[in-house]
């Protein structure tokens, strides 16, 4: 697809006249990947390949096309999703670097719309103390709040890593914590982004917490994160997955994975070695049509599924060894 053909047309915000673009830049050979990924914030995209731009001209005038689309690089494409300015873009932008790094994409972000300095602050007046499932309420650390008998206030600061409480796939696993954290278990927590589920974990009870991410920005994030928890039984260390999980203490009684559907699956024939017989795993980042392809591959690696639940288009699932 080319600028010359394509056709974009924004979503209706209402009342909405501004919006933050995020635009992805990739080799040209990424762009279908990208384009799922870019997908999973918003189906109204903008596309940018001028792969095909040389064999347009045959069927138009050159003059009639803009200098700046003949001067184009062939070898690259972009995507980009426009994000309406009554929402913070800094969760789907956190989303995207995630995303990224889990299917290996070169890809760089452009923020068009913001001032680059303004990147580390302007998001944070979106983020709010927010309740998520019956006891855990995630506030940011700016913010004053008092929690009510029962609840469990945890302090976050996002920085540059996925994880603010606020994203579907979030909420998920820790409503799923909730009923599944059982005291003293021993957790994993792969792909820790802000480190939110192995902190999560700890304040319901979890014994030994190891949290895990390929990123060195979010493995850094999120240790600031613990120690400012004021909590002792959980470290952070990087990992591409399971490769660098230390097992010195056995396998874990519980595994969260909120990743992405596609390395979920290629999780799926390792992760039995990490849990214990009766262990449970909680995985989440799944939209709903790939919730079938997770099970199916999790069933053929000796796991069944005990829940499912969902949020807008988002799924968690829980699974124990057969």
């Amino acid at each position: 697809m080319t600028t010359l053909d394509k056709d974009y047309v924004c979503e209706d915000y209402g009342d909405v006249k501004e919006w933050t673009q995020i635009r992805v830049t990739v080799p040209l050979a990424q762009l279908d990947t990208l384009t799922a990924v870019m997908s999973m914030i918003n189906n109204n995209l903008m596309i940018e390949d001028y792969s095909d731009i040389d064999e347009n001209l045959k069927t138009v005038y050159g003059d009639l096309i803009d200098e700046r689309i003949l001067n184009a690089d062939r070898t690259v494409a972009s995507v980009s999703v426009f994000i309406p300015s009554d929402r913070s873009y800094m969760d789907d932008l956190s989303f995207i670097r995630q995303q990224l790094e889990a299917n290996r994409l070169d890809g760089k972000i452009e923020l068009v719309g913001v001032n680059e300095e303004d990147w580390a602050n302007s998001w944070k007046q979106y983020y709010k103390p927010v309740k998520v499932g019956e006891r855990i309420v995630i506030c940011p650390a700016w913010e004053h709040y008092i929690p009510a008998d029962g609840e469990l206030m945890i302090r976050m600061d996002p920085g540059m890593a996925f994880g603010t409480g606020t994203h579907e796939t979030t909420r998920l696993v820790i409503r799923l914590l909730e009923k599944y954290t059982k005291p003293g278990v021993r957790m994993l927590d792969v792909g820790t982004g802000t480190g939110i589920l192995a902190i999560c974990a700890s304040r319901l009870g979890a014994g030994e917490c190891k949290a895990y991410d390929i990123d060195p920005t979010a493995v850094r994030v999120a240790r600031e994160n613990i120690k400012d928890s004021g909590l002792t039984n959980i470290t952070c260390d990087r990992s591409d997955l399971l490769k660098q999980v230390d097992l010195t203490g056995g396998p874990y009684d519980l595994v969260c994975a909120n990743i992405v559907a596609d390395i979920i699956i290629r999780m799926a024939p390792d992760v039995g070695r990490y849990m214990k017989d009766d262990a449970v795993l909680i995985c989440s980042g799944i939209i709903e049509e790939r919730c079938g392809d997770v099970i199916t591959a999790m069933n053929a690696c000796g796991m069944k599924v005990v829940e499912v639940l969902t949020d807008n288009d988002w799924c968690g699932v829980v699974l124990k060894k057969a």
